[in-house]
């Protein structure tokens, strides 16, 4: 477990960073979820854009651990 904790950190530091990004949004901690929740049309198309490929991005960096 102890190899565990650097990537959770990690993981918060770039949910942190994506709020900051986004801090008009409800994020949470599992952004896959948030992906999964999201209504697709529920923003105007070009927010919309920006706001998914950020998640998606967010969601990579974590999965590489960079």
């Amino acid at each position: 477990m102890r190899g565990r904790r650097p990537r959770e950190d990690f993981a918060a530091q770039v949910c942190g960073e994506l709020s900051a990004e986004l801090p008009d949004e409800d994020l949470g901690q599992d952004l896959d979820d948030c992906l999964d929740r999201y209504e697709l049309g529920s923003k105007p198309r070009c927010e919309e854009v920006e706001y998914l490929e950020l998640v998606q991005e967010a969601i990579d960096r974590i999965e590489r651990g960079r």
